[in-house]
């Protein structure tokens, strides 16, 4: 499929200004600053020739339209791979992914920290299907080389950690995985490609949930899927062979949500930080899991490597018994209890790694809470802390 206008032109611009201009032509929609959405199945070829040949930009519905071609033309651009493919959700995004590059007999090294589901992926569909996984360390390194098998084909990482927020050295697992000709995927919904480009660290194939961050309004399931090299033209005949597709409409929401990125993502990362360090000081509060604090374990790591950190961390609360935990999450009023993050909204769930974690152990003191904060004023959010925090004392008594 051809391109859009040609993104070259863009490559040295600043991010805010590439949020704005990647994926749109308007002089090909008479003027309209925004990609139509386009709905349609049947493409209509001028003649025989052209037909058989496949000549036209497109050819049918689900291979693409102008829609999902801006929406992808753009994230190519962001991220600095060789193509982009759109999926349905994060979760489709990674098992697309994945299925890309794995085969019967094959050997998956995945990260021990990573999203739940995903793993869930590696326990059902990949064994069914002959793939053998092994869960590693986040913490491993360089150290990789020792878990790698004459038949390993793929290493997953996710950086930082799901839920817990452990910082991968991402170049360093990429060059041993490269030194072995083994494939690296990364699931990099956490930063996005603004404050991290997987492909520079290189790693080959990177993953986003586009529901996250690139929606932001929590109103859209999106995945994305960027590779390079030799795993771009696995991804994206896996992506067609199996007819995997998303409607104009949710490429639409995605093009929208991506031209505010930059300064949403800039107030998160900014209230973000000031809440995890007042939550710091906080006497109910043991620590705050979150790779941007200087006191952080992976700070050093974070902070070579990434240009920001988004909304998103974790927090261990001093031991309480499970009726007061409750009393503080049912006090909550602006803070949401609900399995998402990554839109206007700030969220807070409870969460316990013990029962699947299995190359690592979740060993916490207290109560594991994540938050996301979302475009509240920070005060306000403050403020309803305090108040499930009187709460869940009270019920501790």
């Amino acid at each position: 499929m051809a391109g859009m206008e040609d993104e070259s032109k863009n490559t040295g611009m600043a991010p805010a200004t590439q949020l704005v201009h990647l994926g749109r032509d308007p002089k090909r929609f008479d003027g309209f600053v925004n990609t139509p959405v386009v709905r349609g199945s049947t493409v209509l070829s001028p003649t025989y020739d052209d037909l058989i040949h496949h000549r036209g930009r497109y050819s049918y519905g689900r291979r693409g339209n102008p829609t999902t071609e801006g929406l992808e033309t753009a994230l190519k651009a962001l991220e600095g791979g060789d193509g982009v493919v759109l999926t349905p959700s994060g979760l489709s995004a990674v098992s697309i992914a994945l299925l890309s590059v794995l085969g019967t007999g094959d050997h998956l090294l995945m990260v021990d920290t990573a999203y739940r589901p995903t793993r869930t992926v590696c326990d059902t569909v990949l064994k069914r299907l002959g793939v053998e996984t092994t869960y590693y360390d986040p913490l491993i390194g360089a150290g990789i080389e020792g878990l790698i098998r004459d038949n390993t084909r793929a290493i997953f990482l996710e950086a930082p950690g799901s839920q817990s927020f452990e910082m991968q050295d991402v170049p360093a697992i990429a060059a041993v995985a490269r030194a072995h000709d083994i494939v690296t995927l990364i699931d990099n919904t956490w930063a996005t490609p603004l404050f991290f480009k997987p492909h520079s660290a290189g790693v080959d194939i990177s993953i986003q949930a586009g529901t996250k961050y690139i929606g932001g309004h929590a109103d859209l399931n999106l995945g994305t899927i960027s590779a390079i090299g030799p795993a771009w033209k696995k991804v994206i005949a896996t992506h067609g062979n199996l007819g995997i597709t998303i409607s104009p409409d949710d490429a639409a929401l995605g093009a929208r949500g991506l031209r505010t990125l930059g300064v949403r993502l800039a107030h998160h990362q900014r209230a973000a930080l000031d809440m995890a360090t007042w939550l710091q000081q906080r006497p109910e509060v043991s620590r705050v899991l979150h790779p941007a604090l200087p006191s952080d374990p992976g700070h050093t790591i974070w902070k070579r490597d990434f240009r920001g950190a988004s909304g998103l961390f974790s927090m261990i609360l001093k031991p309480v018994p499970e009726r007061a935990l409750a009393a503080f999450f049912d006090t909550l009023t602006l803070f949401g209890m609900g399995y998402s993050w990554g839109g206007y909204e700030s969220l807070a769930i409870p969460f316990d790694c013990r029962d699947y974690r299995t190359a690592t152990t979740w060993e916490v003191e207290g109560p594991a809470v994540r938050l996301h904060i979302g475009l509240d004023d920070v005060d306000d959010l403050k403020a309803d802390l305090c108040r499930a925090f009187a709460a869940m004392a009270d019920a501790a008594t």
